[in-house]
């Protein structure tokens, strides 16, 4: 089987479907998709659950998230999750729009329920979890920094961080000045009786250095770290045992220059792997309601990936 069929293809469904076995009832969509792990996590879940139904990548163009999720609902399909870049797109395409996912402004989840498209974000939901598993700590806890919270990921985090009672988030980006929104949006979702302290800074070093003392766990919301080449995200020397880390980025080849850093520091540490395994996780739920993703399975077909 190729390693993703082709919006062409999605349109020609009813010649495809019949070639599959089990058949396609859920799939992860983005631009480019070829690179996703996701199918070596669900279809075990599916095969744990006894679900005849296997998970496959759909590479859909910008521009046609809304035809191609008309075309999921006319050809079967119970739901996708959805990727870069076409999580902002999904938002308009959905018939229901969960409130977290308004939220958060974007959806990563579809699910498909008497014809009608409902849309989720699994995103903040599932970096509570993994934080909890991660390091047996809840993010109201903790002084938490965002490096790249002027991004899709990193506003995700930061909303979520909130709403789940954060008392101190220090947002980090290249320009403060896009901050702006989202420190506005956070003060109107800021109503609770011990209401979070905000602050900002860049990405500079020196700036960084200065708040890394008042931090307990430090998010990697940029795409720094994919390639070897990256240079450093914090300042050398800034990072104690008593930290916790967690990039959002995770890499097939080995850990990331963050990842790296943080072991030598004995700081614990997560990566996005983790995020994509929870993510997934309650993905499995809105797709299936009243049944319990076999996390375990899931797992198991991640690292298996890797």
């Amino acid at each position: 089987m190729a390693s993703f069929f082709t919006y062409d293809q999605l349109h020609q469904w009813a010649d495809v479907a019949p070639t599959l076995q089990p058949p396609a009832r859920l799939a992860v969509i983005g631009d480019p998709i070829g690179h996703s792990k996701s199918p070596q996590m669900h279809n075990p879940a599916l095969q744990t659950c006894g679900i005849d139904a296997q998970y496959i990548r759909m590479q859909v163009p910008v521009g046609s998230v809304k035809e191609a999720f008309g075309l999921f609902v006319k050809n079967g399909f119970l739901g996708a999750n959805i990727t870069i870049p076409h999580k902002f797109e999904a938002l308009e395409a959905v018939d229901v729009l969960d409130p977290l996912a308004r939220r958060l402004g974007a959806v990563n989840t579809l699910a498909i329920r008497d014809g009608k498209m409902h849309g989720f974000n699994t995103d903040g939901p599932g970096f509570l979890r993994s934080v909890k598993e991660a390091f047996r700590t809840d993010v109201r806890d903790l002084r938490i920094l965002i490096l790249g919270a002027g991004g899709g990921a990193g506003r995700a985090v930061a909303v979520q961080s909130v709403l789940a009672g954060c008392r101190h988030l220090l947002l980090a980006n290249r320009t403060e000045a896009k901050l702006a929104a989202l420190l506005s949006e956070l003060a109107g979702l800021n109503q609770s009786s011990a209401p979070a302290h905000l602050q900002t800074c860049t990405l500079e070093h020196a700036d960084l250095a200065v708040h890394l003392a008042d931090v307990d766990l430090v998010v990697n919301a940029t795409s720094v770290g994919m390639k070897g080449e990256d240079a450093p995200l914090l300042p050398e020397g800034c990072l104690e045992s008593r930290h916790y880390v967690y990039d959002m980025v995770y890499r097939a080849s080995g850990p990331t220059e963050l990842i790296q850093v943080a072991t030598a520091a004995g700081a614990r540490h997560a990566d996005g792997m983790c995020l994509l395994l929870h993510q997934g996780a309650i993905s499995f739920e809105h797709w299936f309601p009243g049944v319990t993703a076999p996390l375990e399975a899931m797992r198991a077909g991640l690292q298996g990936a890797v």
